[in-house]
């Protein structure tokens, strides 16, 4: 069972073009991100995968099954069953599939494990709970706090560059949606130690910030629920319009006001959530 139609579809074109370019390699698909936490968005998320094999695929394999599934939003990992049991600090890289393409091999992590974990969706094989799955909390902790400056704190760093690519972005509605969820998506799992969706990150920051930040926070779940901010020139410029149109749907006047309020609010859950990390994991 999958959560959406659309999310159905590209699931049942994989898994065909899968089987007839190689039958039998995938064993268990399963899906994570969005679809698995409840808060897929048919126009801005991707279909988030964990695709896992007897041994590593032969080479050519994945890349002919990609190349021919083509532009959807498709994005995920390979990895065996073996890996499966194993900390992801370990594994080095695995194939991985990425803007309609099987284009790199990068690293897992263990927020990955932990959601197949606790939330996966099973389209094909066991049941997550009928598998193995590594799943360590203090070591994804650990993990997240490192991602908060290894990622996030340089991510603020360019976009307080005018010019720069994630300056010009995080002026645009995507920009605020990725960075407003995402650092509280992190102080969530800090603060509780389990994963959350970028929906459930905005209200965990509602409950949690100061009444200074939820305007900020309440437009990145407004921009969520609109399900139309993509890492667009084009969806930036329309998004203009939520600031000077008649009637005016963004909680701001104007978007360098807003922006100013995306990367205050970034920069200060990051700090808060290296403090969680002192106070509950590191210290125990």
């Amino acid at each position: 069972m999958t959560p959406h139609p659309k999310i159905e579809a590209i699931v049942e074109t994989y898994l065909s073009l899968a089987d007839a370019e190689a039958p039998g390699l995938v064993e268990g698909l399963y899906l994570e991100g969005s679809a698995a936490l409840g808060d897929y968005r048919p126009g801005a998320s991707d279909v988030d995968f964990v695709a896992v094999t007897a041994a590593d695929p032969p080479a050519g394999v994945l890349e002919r099954i990609h190349a021919r599934l083509g532009a959807h939003p498709f994005e995920g990992v390979y990895v065996t069953w073996e890996d499966l049991r194993r900390d992801p600090a370990e594994l080095g890289e695995r194939p991985q599939a990425h803007e309609g393409r099987l284009n790199r091999r990068g690293e897992v992590n263990p927020v990955t494990w932990h959601t197949l974990s606790n939330h996966g969706l099973t389209c094909r094989g066991p049941k997550p709970g009928e598998a193995e799955i590594w799943n360590d909390p203090a070591a994804l902790a650990a993990w997240t706090n490192g991602n908060l400056d290894r990622y996030w704190r340089r991510l603020v760093t360019r976009a307080s560059l005018p010019a720069s690519p994630w300056g010009l972005l995080s002026l645009g509605g995507y920009g605020t949606v990725w960075f407003v969820t995402g650092v509280a998506r992190l102080h969530y799992t800090l603060a509780t130690g389990e994963i959350t969706s970028k929906t459930g990150a905005g209200r965990h920051a509602l409950e949690v910030f100061p009444e200074r930040w939820h305007r900020v926070v309440n437009e990145a779940l407004r921009l969520r629920e609109e399900d139309t901010a993509l890492p667009t020139l084009a969806s930036a410029l329309s998004g203009l319009g939520d600031h000077f149109g008649t009637p005016r749907r963004s909680l701001y006047g104007s978007p360098f006001e807003r922006k100013g309020d995306v990367l205050g609010f970034a920069d200060q859950v990051i700090t808060a959530a290296h403090e969680l990390y002192e106070e509950r994991w590191r210290r125990g």
